[in-house]
């Protein structure tokens, strides 16, 4: 009973953390009456269909002529869009809505237009799949409304769908009218602001007589025909709707966490695990430890002869491993993710990464990679120089391309798939030059200066003398053999992960809201302290069992667990989706293998970290003739 309730008193203090604020991110527009409202455009997004599932991961511009939606006089205007908005698919233009403030209009025609019938199975073919419209009203998402099947809460879920389709229909119907209730909140009798978009669609075969005025009464359905033209009327109706939503908490609706038990489920799940590792660990050091320390430092002449275990590696335990010099590079890059994601983390928890600032999360990312290059060229230097490296240059080279380079290479071969499908989600040209130029003009810069000085640094020196001759190794026990532990340690990190990384792989692919940053800093915490935990226990039982080739154990021990995240995947892949086009299966897989080694560097970093650490420790605490 112990275990449950230390959890469940830790939960109870970590809360006040979980609910992480918010800074609105923008200043708000005080509109006035009859003042223009503008409403943009997004990419369609593919969200579940009728069956449940997610077959498709590309993006579509709204402005694709094959959509043949309505466009304002001029051509569309492009917004100004932040480097991660860009990044990851967002395509923000202008739209022909004509909104004004505290002005209801009702069946405004926006445009007519004739669907080929090669487009029309386009769009058909979309439908299908599910995917949705994606509108903006003064930085807000327009949405729908729903309940939670649970708690049957009404929130705001992102979006509304493109057309729908009933079972048994062979032709789906084409949203072409939509119902936009905007919510506004009043500061004074001149001063309003907005605070919900709602959209509800309807198919409706709408006929535009000759004076141009549309009636909005059609009862019958609107379907495209994939084997002539049809004719689309695209209609409006906006209703202002007073609310007593502040400014300030409008977003609250849209950021719903669905059954937040389940988070709560998951952090006491990750506090079990660490629980028991602690205890573990505690149980080691205070007991075992410390009998072997106090038996080898004894004067006994007769305990000397019977040394055993870790003590006898002694001569070995700091002997440079195996490539060191790619270690190093993967322990400087651990260092920089680390950083990153802690920086991150943190000015998401101060409440700087507002949802209104569309990409803001992407783009801090991105930044603080690059400018925290610095520390991965530092700490790669240092390590190499004290492995006894002597090329700073082959260690900044290494640096510079380990992480960044096949990172690069899969983003190009997603940026391909993604141009061949003619999907909006492509990055531009104009932006991949960005990216690299901020890679050579920032991030190799302070990679090279880190590493100058790291190299420079005085080097770590072990504890204890190292042997001339290396120590031969006894068999090994089939639980301490590379693999079997290593799967053994993995499993144990990625329990106390794998709950929030299902809200987490969600948000990503159903492009859904995610803004627990409290829950995922406490999960991350968690994270550190049981991957720390885990690689130190593995860590001793093999100096026990006299194999001091630690350096190399503790890294794929602890980012073993990367296997399990890519298997998730997997898993996550015959559970929730069903991609239709090769393109997408590149996309899923190969944004999945950059998170993988993503994960592999830092876990793996972490876990080398904290058994350098604890060997140094028990090293420097025995006594050697």
């Amino acid at each position: 009973m112990r275990l449950p309730a230390a959890a469940l008193l830790a939960s109870g203090v970590l809360a006040p953390l979980a609910g992480a604020f918010y800074l609105p991110g923008i200043a708000p527009h005080d509109y006035k009456i009859g003042e223009a409202v503008e409403l943009q455009v997004n990419s369609l997004t593919p969200s579940l269909n009728a069956e449940n599932k997610l077959e498709s991961v590309l993006s579509f511009g709204y402005y694709d002529e094959r959509f043949h939606f309505c466009q304002p006089q001029g051509g569309p205007q492009a917004a100004h869009e932040s480097l991660g908005s860009i990044l990851f698919g967002d395509r923000i233009y202008g739209s022909a809505f004509d909104l004004h403030m505290l002005k209801d209009t009702s069946c405004e025609v926006l445009c007519a237009q004739t669907v080929p019938g090669a487009d029309a199975a386009f769009i058909n073919d979309k439908i299908l799949k599910g995917y949705s419209y994606n509108w903006l009203i003064d930085g807000l998402p327009a949405a729908t409304v729903k309940a939670d099947d649970r708690t049957q809460q009404q929130f705001y879920s992102v979006g509304f769908d493109l057309g729908a389709s009933r079972a048994g229909q062979l032709v789906p119907h084409l949203h072409n009218h939509y119902d936009i209730t905007v919510q506004y909140h009043t500061l004074d009798a001149v001063h309003h602001r907005v605070v919900g978009v709602v959209v509800t669609p309807a198919s409706k075969n709408t006929a535009l007589p000759q004076n141009g005025t549309a009636s909005c009464d059609a009862a019958e359905p609107l379907s495209l025909h994939e084997d002539r033209d049809t004719r689309v009327v695209f209609t409006y109706s906006v209703t202002w709707q007073a609310s007593d939503k502040s400014w300030a908490t409008r977003w609250d609706d849209y950021l719903h966490a669905v059954d937040p038990r389940i988070h709560w489920f998951s952090l006491i799940n990750s506090l079990v695990i660490v629980v028991f590792l602690s205890a573990m660990l505690a149980l080691i050091l205070m007991r075992t430890l410390h009998k072997d320390i106090a038996r080898y430092n004894a004067d006994d002449v007769e305990d000397l002869q019977e040394d055993f275990g870790w003590k006898l590696v002694h001569g070995d335990v700091f002997r440079a491993p195996q490539r060191f010099e790619l270690l190093a590079v993967l322990l400087g890059s651990g260092y920089q993710l680390f950083w990153m994601v802690v920086t991150t983390l943190a000015i998401a928890l101060l409440g700087f990464l507002s949802p209104s600032s569309r990409g803001s999360l992407a783009t801090a990312m991105l930044l603080l990679f690059i400018v925290f290059g610095f520390s991965a060229g530092f700490n790669s230097a240092h390590l190499y120089h004290s492995f006894g490296g002597r090329s700073l240059r082959r260690v900044i080279i290494m640096t510079v391309l380990f992480v960044p380079g096949p990172c690069w290479l899969v983003l190009m071969l997603i940026n391909l798939c993604l141009a061949a499908a003619h999907s909006s989600a492509a990055a531009p040209a104009g932006t991949l030059l960005g990216v690299a130029a901020l890679w050579f003009a920032v991030s190799i810069p302070l990679t090279v200066a880190g590493a100058y000085l790291g190299f420079r640094r005085r080097t770590i020196d072990p504890p204890v003398r190292v042997n001339q001759i290396p120590r031969q190794i006894p068999d090994q026990p089939w639980y301490l053999r590379p693999l079997p532990s290593a799967l053994m340690g993995g499993v144990l990190t990625f329990g106390a992960i794998f709950i929030e990384l299902y809200f987490i792989m969600n948000s990503i692919w159903f492009h859904k809201v995610y803004y627990v940053f409290g829950f995922l800093f406490l999960v991350f915490a968690i994270l550190v302290i049981t991957t720390a935990e885990v690689t130190v226990l593995l860590t001793y039982f093999h100096l026990c069992a006299e194999d001091y080739r630690w350096h190399w154990r503790s890294v794929y021990t602890a980012g073993a667990s990367a296997l399990y995240v890519f298997l998730y995947g997997i898993l996550f892949y015959f559970s929730r989706l069903r991609l239709a086009s090769y393109a997408s299966l590149v996309i899923y897989f190969g944004w999945m293998a950059i998170a993988c080694l993503l994960f592999f560097v830092l876990t793996g970093t972490i876990g080398f970290v904290a058994s350098h650490l604890f060997v140094r420790r028990i090293y420097s605490a025995i006594k050697i003739d």
